[in-house]
């Protein structure tokens, strides 16, 4: 039996291996994941190794291109040795919940005040009082709000000078739809036992808490990277790879992501195990983490047959998976809906999960609408040439200084690649100085972004067909509700990009309306606030499922109003828009 030799981090690890596998799926099955943004297609460069030697197949064309050898291509013939990079742990997956403005119940107190504040590092005051557009802090400025900006020498990151709260504005709780044993809004249903874990299984990264059944309190957390991101970056990759005989592989890396990460927020809390769970995440997620065929998700008319709303065993542990609105409005959007008290708001709110499965919810005139955007994985920097997760070294930040660019890296020291933040701001500073004009074209095939980084017109065609799925859902949305952007209170961003993502960027680049962008915030991980919601009274399940079954949803694939929307919404905003759709 030949064997592959892995070299990483100063460790050998020996693997044996059977066939003729290519050295990624080698890889995976020897626990040594490897990013494959682009499905394996050889285009985005971001499995590459540092060395591969022995029984190995010729390097491929897309190999050839890039001049390395990449863990997607290359096939493995007999004995080799690899070099992997080094090890890089993702330092900006969004652990952070909503604080509340008010919470009556037992459980909300205990979420919300576990919960650590929303990442300050990139988003603080820097909105013009007057018209919330970006503007440069001056050095009085920078002293009067004293931000974390001000002390590392950050630039202004265009977020509303509040901190997000989990309701909106002038919302009152619903106490009736907590379910409370007797009524009392004070009084909460655990699930049983005297530990418990909340999950957001997210595509690209895992969150779980742990939590004291009987007091709420908040015991410890452990966040990582969703290991199927290795066959697949988006939903449909990964339905492609289950429905090609890959569903037990992407079950098992599921739920061992799940275990490993309970594993690890149990020993942060010096606890053995749990007793309970509650996992949040889209439709997809959660039929591949269940084993379930995902074939009714791969067709139009892209109809579930569940949207789950039950328990199971999941390591013997009993395990809710809250109900889910749609094919592509999973239960990660429900959960953040009834955490940011989305249908309790007095007027129009608009609720955006930005990401690789965009996901919408609407609510306008006491109805909910809600739709799925297919942006892809740009915004999370899956095939972009230097895109990275957010690890160390990432560029999450760029600014204009003069008529030249400011950058920051998470973690200071050598750029290694640009995650999404970065890349949505590189991409608005570019348009700033004028080396992208608003079709799009640059005014050079490579624009610099610091050190051995740089963006290319394929980068910049990635952050437009993704922007303008999200702009082209918003804008069907609201003309599916009979809604304009003046009746628009609130814009509430949830999950980890739009916790990291500059308000300012996104309007400069048309991803949000410069209408909107003044009463936009983010919230957080909402859907991890809103599955610890369910772990600690689970009376609020029957809330999770009128939200899921009252949202009216949208099917955009194949709507020929939304392909002509998105065709419009390519193009990047030469001046400031007014109201419309």
């Amino acid at each position: 039996m030949p064997t592959l030799t892995i070299h990483q981090d100063g460790r050998t690890h020996p693997f044996a291996f059977t066939g003729t596998p290519t050295l990624g799926a080698a890889l995976l099955a020897a626990g040594f994941a490897v990013m494959q943004p682009c499905g394996g297609r050889g285009t985005c460069g971001q499995c590459s190794v540092l060395s591969l030697t022995g029984a190995v197949c010729p390097p491929t064309p897309a190999e050839l291109r890039a001049g390395v050898r990449l863990a997607c291509q290359a096939v493995l013939l007999g004995d080799a040795t690899v070099a992997l990079q080094p090890h890089q742990p993702w330092t900006a997956i969004e652990t952070a919940t909503p604080t509340a403005a008010k919470q009556p119940s037992a459980a909300r107190k205990a979420i919300f005040a576990g919960a650590a504040a929303p990442f300050q590092a990139n988003q603080t005051a820097a909105w013009h009082a007057a018209d919330g557009i970006r503007q440069p802090l001056t050095g009085n400025d920078q002293a009067a709000i004293a931000t974390p900006q001000a002390a590392e020498g950050l630039p202004p990151a265009g977020i509303a000078t509040s901190m997000p709260t989990a309701h909106l504005a002038g919302t009152q709780p619903n106490p009736s739809a907590a379910a409370a044993p007797s009524g009392a809004s004070d009084e909460r249903m655990p699930m049983p036992g005297a530990y418990g874990a909340a999950i957001d299984l997210g595509t690209t990264t895992l969150v779980a808490r742990v939590y004291d059944l009987r007091t709420g309190a908040l015991l410890g957390e452990h966040a990582a990277v969703n290991p199927q991101a290795a066959i697949a970056a988006d939903v449909m990759g990964r339905i492609s790879y289950a429905l090609a005989g890959g569903l037990a592989t992407l079950r098992d890396l599921a739920q061992g992501a799940i275990r490993a990460a309970v594993a690890n927020a149990c020993r942060a809390a010096g606890i053995a195990g749990v007793q309970a769970q509650v996992v949040a995440g889209n439709t997809v997620m959660l039929y591949l983490l269940t084993g379930r065929d995902p074939a009714a998700l791969a067709t139009a008319p892209f109809v579930p047959d569940t949207l789950f709303g039950n328990t199971l065993l999941l390591d013997g542990v009993p395990t809710y998976l809250p109900p889910c609105a749609g094919a592509f409005m999973g239960a990660d959007l429900t959960c953040a809906a009834m955490a940011t008290g989305l249908c309790d708001a007095p007027g129009t709110a608009l609720l955006c999960d930005i990401g690789t499965n965009g996901e919408l919810m609407l609510w306008h005139a006491g109805l909910l609408h809600a739709a799925s955007a297919p942006a892809g994985p740009a915004f999370e920097g899956g095939q972009i040439s230097q895109g990275v997760g957010g690890i160390m070294g990432a560029i999450d930040r760029v600014w204009v200084e003069g008529a030249a660019l400011g950058v920051h890296m998470l973690g200071g020291g050598k750029p290694v690649g640009v995650c999404g933040s970065g890349l949505i701001d590189a991409v608005a500073a570019f348009l700033q100085l004028g080396r992208i004009n608003a079709s799009g074209a640059a005014d050079a095939p490579s624009l610099p972004l610091a050190e051995g980084i740089a963006l290319t017109a394929g980068d910049v065609r990635a952050v437009q067909l993704a922007k303008a799925a999200m702009a082209a859902g918003i804008r069907m949305l609201l003309r599916a509700a009979g809604a304009q952007q003046a009746d628009v209170r609130q814009v509430l961003l949830a999950g980890g990009f739009g916790s990291h993502l500059s308000v300012a960027s996104a309007a400069a680049i048309g991803l949000i309306p410069y209408a909107l962008a003044p009463r936009t915030r983010a919230v957080g991980n909402a859907s991890l606030a809103g599955a610890a919601l369910l772990l600690l009274d689970s009376g609020r399940r029957a809330q999770a499922e009128r939200i899921a079954a009252q949202a009216k949803v949208l099917q955009l694939g194949g709507d020929e109003a939304f392909e002509g929307m998105f065709l419009q919404e390519i193009g990047f905003p030469a001046a400031e828009e007014g109201d419309g759709e």
